[in-house]
């Protein structure tokens, strides 16, 4: 069941809260980070209690459910995907979302670039990268991450913003940090390399954004701490 909009109003402020300790720890401005509301499982009404506290945009992980969602909510939100994409939903994926967070192969490249074109527009990308080696994880290989800059950087219609990641699932707190440590540093290698700037590192959820925050990123996506649990 989701919150009403005062219990949301107060969920969001002690995420923020914990955002703002988590910079102040590490020597950075809160508003270089970006709270995501992921909005998966949750009813259309979710996007739009986002909207009502200011939030920028959602996430969401299917993109028919996302489709459906976006048809029912009047606010004025971007949608993001940050949920593996199938290369049979591109064509979908380029004309819901405002940014696809989950590319991992030249192939979605090429489907993303060549649907982005047919609607004119550019479509903003983030490359997903395993940086945790993570067999349950999608994601590029780090080794594959060059190659697939150079695709994306190649494609005409769309615009890569950055990486991104999920860490491993585990009880070990370095293991999160170690992942996102892992990731900073590539694309800190990739934009020196490519001359690329690469600003946004979208990485930590609910459960590690501290960590995340710590290692520099710039969005959290964030589900349970907002909504609670999904049904």
């Amino acid at each position: 069941m989701l919150p009403d909009l005062e219990e949301f109003r107060s969920r969001t402020q002690a995420v923020r809260a914990r955002i703002a300790a988590a910079c102040a720890a590490a020597g950075r401005d809160p508003a270089g980070v970006e709270l995501l509301a992921v909005t998966k499982s949750h009813p259309a009404l979710a996007a739009e209690l986002a909207a009502q506290v200011g939030l920028r945009a959602v996430g969401e992980n299917r993109v028919q459910e996302a489709v459906d969602k976006r048809a029912q909510c009047s606010a004025p939100l971007a949608w993001e995907l940050i949920g593996h994409l199938q290369s049979n939903k591109g064509r979908l994926a380029a004309r819901c979302f405002d940014r696809v967070q989950s590319v991992d192969s030249a192939k979605l490249l090429e489907i993303l670039d060549r649907e982005a074109a047919a609607l004119g527009r550019t479509l903003a990308v983030l490359l997903q990268v395993n940086a945790g080696r993570d067999p349950a994880k999608s994601g590029a290989e780090p080794e594959e991450a060059p190659r697939l800059l150079d695709a994306a950087l190649a494609c005409r219609n769309l615009r890569v913003d950055g990486l991104m990641t999920v860490a491993p699932l585990s009880e070990d707190p370095d293991v999160a940090r170690r992942t996102f440590a892992r990731l900073r540093e590539l694309r800190d290698a990739l934009a020196s390399a490519s001359g690329a700037r690469l600003p946004e590192l979208s990485m930590g959820m609910s459960g590690d954004l501290e960590a995340a925050v710590a290692e520099g990123s710039t969005v959290v996506r964030v589900g349970s701490a907002l909504f609670g649990a999904r049904t």
